[in-house]
């Protein structure tokens, strides 16, 4: 009796089978890069053919004709204004990123405890929706110097002169050429002589601004004399198409309402007061003899204008903000689908065991969370590195405000016409981004393996 034998193919043969001579399964490798090429040919072309071009071009001058070798490279750590490129860029790797990510992780714990999380999260996210060159304007708009069009100089000033008051007549002064007998000014407007009980001081001013008079004017008059006391009037001694009297309230010239009135003598002051609608005032208190009459600067002095946001000094921090305006909202979804992914056990044994919130979010929270910190931290990093759009529009060409990638733009086509020194700025600003894409990829195959 003959027993007949299956043989079991092995995978080997099966490959053989299916693709002869390949010894291996699925479709040969010239299939695969068949299909690969279009994809490869346009990466070449698009990203590997430039990244080589601009490191050859950086070592030619303007011309591109004349090799410099490492010219356009030490010109960058020389040069004044690309030094305060790269300091500025410095000054970005360092706030930014780390700002943003301890901003998304506040919302994000934030989110888990309001009940309106939702409304909150859909507020601090909406940012992402406007392109950074809108946002660049926002905020050339926000920071504008003028309080009456910049928020926040409209802001501050409303604060300031809520609780420090502001001048109601800068600019005012007594007259020139036919100054009042009896009233000087050095800053502050005085009386030359000193003034007697039961006297009526008038000091009148000029060069009152028509914007800075009351909206409804209320024609100067001078109060009558108190026995035992001082009064006066200030005014603006100024007839509307010409005549009236120098010196002396006309019935059309305005009294000038709330300037602050003091009383002195040497550097003491002695009392103080304030002018009614009228400009008319009277202190309460008899004065000594010998007593002088001051206007102080303050009411001379020119408005509160709020602080110089792009100025010198504060344009890389305004725009950081500007940054974290952006980015906050994008930090804080991504963060917070990290926290949703913590498993509720470890924080409730946690509490179990004694831990306070804080050592709960400090401990155990924060750890947990610390690949999805990574993530947000090392993109953060990448985008503060090539920031351009807000740069270039709220510092609008200040090389107090530059970064590397503005520089790279002004040197190649902004005015310096130079694109080897563009392209030596390029491949530093690439050698900066390269590191952190690098670690970004091996996290990402660490973590899909």
């Amino acid at each position: 009796m003959t027993v007949a034998r299956e043989e079991t193919a092995s995978p080997r043969d099966a490959g053989e089978a299916g693709t002869p001579g390949s010894g291996r399964l699925g479709p040969p490798s010239w299939l695969a890069l068949g299909f690969l090429l279009p994809a490869l040919l346009l990466l070449g072309a698009l990203v590997a053919y430039p990244i080589i071009y601009t490191a050859i071009r950086s070592f030619f001058d303007a011309t591109g004709k004349k090799m410099v070798g490492l010219d356009n490279y030490t010109a960058i750590f020389t040069d004044h204004d690309s030094l305060l490129a790269v300091r500025n860029t410095a000054i970005w790797i360092v706030i930014a990123p780390t700002v943003v990510m301890i901003l998304g992780l506040l919302f994000a714990v934030l989110t888990e405890r309001i009940r309106w999380s939702t409304a909150f999260k859909m507020v601090v996210f909406m940012p992402m929706a406007v392109s950074f060159l809108a946002s660049g304007v926002i905020f050339r708009l926000v920071y504008e110097q003028d309080p009456s069009m910049g928020v926040a100089n409209a802001v501050i000033t409303s604060i300031h002169d809520t609780f420090a008051g502001g001048s109601r007549y800068p600019g005012a002064t007594v007259r020139q050429n036919d100054r009042s007998p009896d009233v000087a000014q050095a800053g502050a407007v005085t009386t030359r002589t000193p003034v007697q009980a039961g006297q009526t001081a008038l000091l009148p001013l000029v060069g009152v601004k028509p914007e800075n008079l009351p909206k409804k004017i209320t024609p100067a008059k001078a109060p009558a004399p108190v026995p035992g006391k001082v009064s006066g009037l200030v005014w603006f001694d100024f007839t509307k198409g010409g005549g009236g009297t120098l010196n002396a309230p006309d019935p059309t010239e305005a009294g000038l309402a709330g300037m602050k009135v003091q009383a002195v003598s040497g550097t003491k002051v002695l009392a103080s007061t304030t002018t009614d609608e009228d400009g008319s005032f009277v202190f309460t208190k008899a004065l000594p003899a010998g007593a002088t009459l001051k206007l102080p600067k303050s009411n001379f002095t020119a408005a509160y204008a709020g602080v110089d946001w792009l100025g010198s000094t504060l344009i890389t921090p305004a725009i950081i903000a500007a940054f974290l305006w952006v980015w906050a909202g994008f930090a804080m979804v991504l963060i917070a689908a990290g926290l949703a992914a913590i498993p509720r056990d470890a924080l409730e044994a946690a509490r179990v065991d004694g831990a306070t919130e804080w050592q709960v979010f400090r401990r155990v929270t924060v750890p947990l969370l610390a690949p999805v910190l990574t993530v947000v931290f090392v993109t953060m990093l990448i985008n503060a590195l090539k920031v351009f759009d807000l740069v270039f529009i709220i510092g609008g060409g200040d090389p107090n405000a530059s970064v590397l990638a503005v520089r790279m733009w002004t040197e190649s086509f902004g005015g310096g016409n130079d694109q080897g020194a563009g392209s030596a700025v390029a491949i530093l600003l690439f050698l900066l981004v390269v590191p952190a894409m690098l670690f970004n990829l091996r996290r990402f195959r660490a973590e899909s393996r």
